[in-house]
């Protein structure tokens, strides 16, 4: 693999959060007790490249403002800090901050020459931020109204992003949720009922990094498979596909390739 085959093709971006746990259920923690704050609950905040099925970025660890702010900007980072033709989460509150924070411009209001406290500064949204959530209503634990919401860019901007992705039509989070139920599956650690459940903060997070990432270069995905142009039908992961390589990975290979490149 060449390095200057990155960032990804990444266009479009949702990110979520899942659920595990480590040693003990968080309500069985102490709070007063130094050994259980690397125990309990423990979310993989995710942000996803649903188009590719890319994993691009992964920040596991407690469910916080900061984690989620950690993510949105490792993300940016990844892509090269261009704008995404579309950012969808779920309502979690923190990634309105995070985003805007990340693609957001700030502005400092001028002195205006009256008495009192000036203005700070304060984030603005560019116009290339176009960020939509997901409502759920739930009845009996079951999902009975989904709607969508506005929340940075134009409609016209959000639906024209919508008309020519090659995705769904519609504003949702389906592809990363889809992707929870895969990790999970790969990851015996996640399973909800599970006697497999982590004991160690810091193993579960290194087996969260090793399932993510070896995903995207060594787990072909059955709906990126591509024609060639005598017919035949290719494998792909998802790394392939966001053009990061040309082939299908051994474990072996990724595991062994070095992390850092001298020039």
């Amino acid at each position: 693999m060449n390095w200057w085959l990155f960032p990804p093709a990444t266009r479009e971006a949702q990110f979520d959060e899942k659920w595990a746990f480590v040693g003990k259920k968080q309500k069985h923690c102490d709070p007063n007790d130094p050994a259980d704050a690397r125990r309990g609950d423990n979310w993989d905040h995710v942000g996803l490249d649903p188009e590719h099925r890319l994993v691009v970025s992964v920040v596991p660890g407690k469910r916080t403002a900061q984690n989620t702010q950690a993510l949105v900007r490792d993300f940016q980072a990844r892509t090269a800090e261009r704008p995404m033709n579309l950012i969808t989460t779920d309502e979690y509150a923190p990634y309105r901050e995070a985003l805007l924070k990340a693609y957001g411009q700030c502005i400092l209001p001028p002195h205006t020459g009256r008495r009192g406290r000036p203005q700070g500064p304060r984030w603005v949204a560019p116009p290339s931020l176009r960020y939509a959530t997901v409502h759920k209503t739930r009845k009996k634990g079951r999902v009975v109204k989904v709607e969508t919401r506005l929340v940075f860019g134009r409609r016209r901007d959000v639906e024209a992003a919508l008309k020519a992705s090659p995705l769904s039509q519609h504003v949702n989070t389906s592809f990363l949720e889809r992707h929870n139920g895969t990790e999970r599956n790969r990851n015996a650690r996640k399973v909800r009922k599970s006697y497999c459940f982590s004991k160690a903060w810091d193993v579960h997070e290194a087996v969260t990094y090793y399932t993510m990432f070896s995903y995207n270069f060594c787990w072909p995905v059955r709906t990126l498979w591509a024609r060639d142009c005598h017919g035949h039908w290719h494998a792909r992961t998802p790394a392939m596909s966001a053009g990061l390589t040309d082939h299908v990975w051994s474990l072996r290979e990724w595991l062994t390739f070095p992390a850092v490149q001298r020039e």
